[in-house]
């Protein structure tokens, strides 16, 4: 075991303890709060980079061939997110009002009390996942597979595979935005929520990509990969930072013109207090910054720039999931030692998951018959 394995094993335990003690000193509702967070976090940015790879397959993309193994590995991350997912049931009961008994009496809540029931949520839960693994199964380990047989069926199979992951991946993206997030105040919706959170998970995935290639290429790896495909990389993330931030202002823009008592409310919470620093924050992460960091042509191929661009769209990714979930029962941001207690011990057990699949197959898919046209890829 390398010495960073063992620094994260560390990290991970040392947070393990503290998760533990946040329940019984903090309290449940607290312990939920966080794990329903983190498990919304890690699981966007696994489904995001399965799209990535998706999309690849479902468009013929040549450019994209030469880093597909990066998202190939970063989707892994949904195997140990079923067990997190699994326990992230037991939330349930303590934070979902749709499923409580006393929803029956809530007019509001009636007639959604079986789909928010936790019989029909946990079966939702376990069929997401199958649909996911499925897809995990047919475009990466078929990939990896390639790496060694060279078959170059596998990418016609992809191909016709992909419209069917598209399908798995947008009503799973759905079903998470309205169950995970929306679920916590089921009084509240908009029609818009599933493709709020796709723009996040996909702009993760991307974040979390350029952040794995640079970290490869500083350690003598995928010399292949050149200046002309990290321009791709921080042109989407530019792209997806507008488009995000269009559907944010979107949402609010036809609530507050509609002016809804239980649309309000759920943006009232939101932008009083401390919540309110937080949208500051949030938008200068998520969109300011990128935004303008990205602007010119060269910058997006500045792997420097690029480097602390990805990390701020990752930390503006978490701080949004955050600030969607946390004001349900926080009138005011917390942040103390059950948070940074969950923070060491979610991101330790991805980096480990991490630094374990970047050794899983090739660093370029090498079997790809279309690895040649990527390489050559010139802007």
């Amino acid at each position: 075991m390398s010495l960073n394995a063992k620094r994260l094993w560390g990290v991970t335990l040392l947070g393990l303890a503290g998760i533990l003690a946040v329940y019984f000193v903090a309290g449940p509702a607290r312990f939920w709060l966080n794990w329903v967070l983190w498990f919304v976090f890690l699981l966007t940015l696994a489904l995001g980079s399965l799209f990535m790879v998706a999309l690849e397959h479902l468009v013929s993309s040549r450019w994209s061939v030469p880093i597909r193994r990066i998202p190939e590995r970063l989707s892994t991350l949904l195997l140990p997110l079923v067990p997190v997912g699994m326990i992230a049931l037991g939330a349930v009961p303590v934070l979902y009002p749709g499923a409580r008994p006393e929803a029956l009496a809530n007019k509001l809540l009636a007639g959604k009390a079986f789909w928010l029931g936790l019989p029909f949520f946990s079966l939702r839960v376990a069929l997401c996942f199958l649909a996911w693994l499925l897809a995990l199964s047919v475009l990466v380990r078929g990939s990896l597979r390639q790496d060694e047989s060279r078959d170059p069926q596998f990418n016609v199979r992809a191909r016709r595979f992909a419209p069917l992951a598209m399908v798995f991946f947008g009503l799973g993206i759905t079903v998470v935005a309205f169950d995970w997030i929306s679920g916590l105040e089921p009084e509240w919706y908009s029609d818009i929520f599933g493709i709020y959170l796709f723009a996040g998970a996909f702009l993760s995935a991307l974040s979390g990509t350029l952040l794995m290639v640079l970290h490869l290429q500083g350690r003598g790896r995928l010399p292949e990969v050149r200046r002309d495909h990290l321009y791709n990389l921080g042109g989407f993330i530019f792209a997806f930072t507008v488009f995000w931030s269009y559907i944010g202002f979107a949402q609010y823009m036809l609530m507050w013109y509609a002016d809804l008592p239980e649309e309000v409310v759920w943006y009232q919470k939101r932008t009083q207090g401390g919540w309110l620093a937080v949208v500051i924050l949030m938008g200068l992460l998520h969109f300011v910054i990128p935004f303008f960091a990205l602007l010119t042509r060269d910058a997006k191929q500045a792997g420097r720039r690029l480097h602390w661009v990805a990390w701020s769209m990752l930390a503006a990714h978490l701080l949004d999931l955050y600030w969607l979930i946390f004001p349900v029962l926080m009138p005011n941001p917390v942040l103390s030692w059950p948070e940074l207690s969950f923070a060491l011990f979610f991101l330790g057990g991805a980096f480990l998951w991490v630094h374990r699949v970047r050794e899983l197959g090739a660093d370029l898919p090498v079997g790809d018959a279309f690895l040649k046209q990527g390489l050559e890829f010139r802007l």
